[in-house]
């Protein structure tokens, strides 16, 4: 087969005889490899209409693996079914991680269960005593009183290394059976400014255990002088109102009895009520006072173990009144007859002591007037007694020893509580019902 000739192809226009001159010829090429150029690069740019729909494929497909790979790495939150009660929901987990519905749809909302008041005791002991201060008797409360003073005498309560405890003046509020007041009570006490004893409650204020660095960092002078200021405001306004009682009384004494039987009463009765003073407290007087030396003392413990000042104003307020009225008498008869009942217990229990100590002059108003009068007791304001007594006898061979035993008991030693608290209930069974019983007494 022979190669094919120029001739054998279709001219691509018309022949340059037609076109009549070479430039004419020269111009057509251009034309026609412009023609070339462009027709390649429109099929190098456009794609035909099969391969369009090729790509819208490709596309489609892609979008449809994107939206399957985030469904699988975010999956849809489920819809919560429709909640016809509250009450009745119960998940086993917490509900922080799922959509809570609006609490705005319900119009109240479930009440917190009230826990039972009377639950079952402890099965230590050692919180027993908290229990029954927190939960209260169920039924015999003179049977729980006693059961809360069997605790507090064997296994007392706890306490930090500042002597602190969170309990004790609750039980001290439950064993005085002080009342509940208003604080208001309290404050317009203190509203009333400085007593009539104001100037003695400063003077005694500043030397309440002055030595002490537990005390005075916790109680201020300032709150014990505003106390004791209330207090005898408050002692202020009793007597007050004792001598308009007693007017009144007199006055119909008056309107019904004889002119002797008048000058009688009026003579006894003035003779049983002194006359308020500066300080409040007569010598030989039997009425009340509204300060007397050692309330500052007596005052400083509630003071200590309070939550507040109003808290310590009513069980100081409720000891002083029910416990020991004859401690804040004008004359501190209570004082006067407790000196001499350690005198008498002393030469009870322990006879060769006392023996010994009043050989060489010394009596218990020589060395017990501070100890009875701010009371170092731990089991009722009458066995103050004998804890004193307990303390000489711990002294004794100490004393015994001494020429000068006078000197000795000039300062006793620090107590310690147990100790002291385990001797005086041993020396009670010693204690003859008689004076057991003044003993109970002397402090009314």
């Amino acid at each position: 087969m022979s190669s094919p000739t120029k001739s054998s192809h279709a001219p691509l226009g018309p022949s340059t005889q037609q076109l009549g001159s070479p430039r004419t010829a020269g111009r057509l090429r251009k034309l026609q490899s412009a023609h070339q150029l462009s027709s390649n690069y429109a099929a190098s740019n456009n794609p035909s209409l099969i391969s369009q729909q090729r790509q819208q494929q490709q596309q489609q497909q892609q979008q449809q693996q994107q939206r399957q790979t985030s469904a699988s790495l975010n999956p849809p939150v489920p819809a919560i079914p429709p909640q016809h009660s509250p009450q009745k929901h119960h998940r086993s987990r917490s509900n922080s991680d799922a959509v809570v519905p609006s609490l705005l749809r319900h119009s109240a909302s479930p009440k917190r269960p009230i826990p039972a008041k009377n639950i079952a005791p402890p099965k230590d002991a050692r919180h027993e005593l908290e229990f029954l201060v927190k939960q209260g008797p169920k039924d015999n409360v003179p049977l729980a009183l006693q059961d809360l003073r069997h605790w507090i005498l064997c296994d007392g309560m706890d306490a930090d290394t500042d002597g602190m405890s969170h309990l004790r003046v609750y039980v001290w509020l439950i064993l005085l059976n002080a009342p509940a007041i208003p604080t208001d009570s309290y404050l317009d006490l203190t509203r009333r400014g400085p007593s009539p004893a104001h100037a003695k409650i400063c003077n005694d204020a500043f030397r309440t255990f002055k030595t002490n660095p537990l005390f005075k960092r916790r109680v201020t002078e300032n709150s014990l002088i505003r106390l004791l200021n209330a207090m005898a405001w408050r002692l202020h306004d009793a007597r007050q109102e004792g001598l308009s009682s007693f007017n009144r009384t007199l006055d119909t004494s008056n309107a019904l009895g004889s002119p002797e039987q008048q000058d009688s009463a009026s003579m006894s009765a003035s003779s049983n009520i002194a006359s308020p003073s500066m300080e409040g407290s007569q010598v030989g007087g039997s009425s009340p006072g509204i300060y007397v030396q050692g309330m500052n003392v007596l005052c400083a413990p509630f003071l200590y173990v309070a939550r507040s000042e109003a808290e310590a104003y009513v069980a100081f307020h409720q000891f002083i009144t029910r416990e020991c009225p004859g401690y804040v008498r004008g004359a501190m008869d209570g004082v006067h007859k407790g000196i001499a009942l350690v005198d008498r217990c002393l030469a009870i229990v322990d006879p060769k002591l006392s023996a010994y100590l009043l050989s060489k002059g010394v009596k218990a108003e020589v060395y017990a007037f501070a100890s009875v009068l701010t009371f170092c007791a731990a089991y009722g304001s009458h066995l103050n007694i004998l804890c004193i007594c307990a303390q000489l006898i711990i002294m004794k061979e100490e004393l015994l020893a001494s020429p000068s035993p006078g000197k000795v008991l000039r300062s006793f030693p620090s107590l310690d509580a147990k100790k002291i608290i385990m001797l005086s209930v041993a020396l009670v069974s010693r204690i003859p019902d008689d004076l057991y019983g003044e003993l109970v007494s002397h402090a009314q």
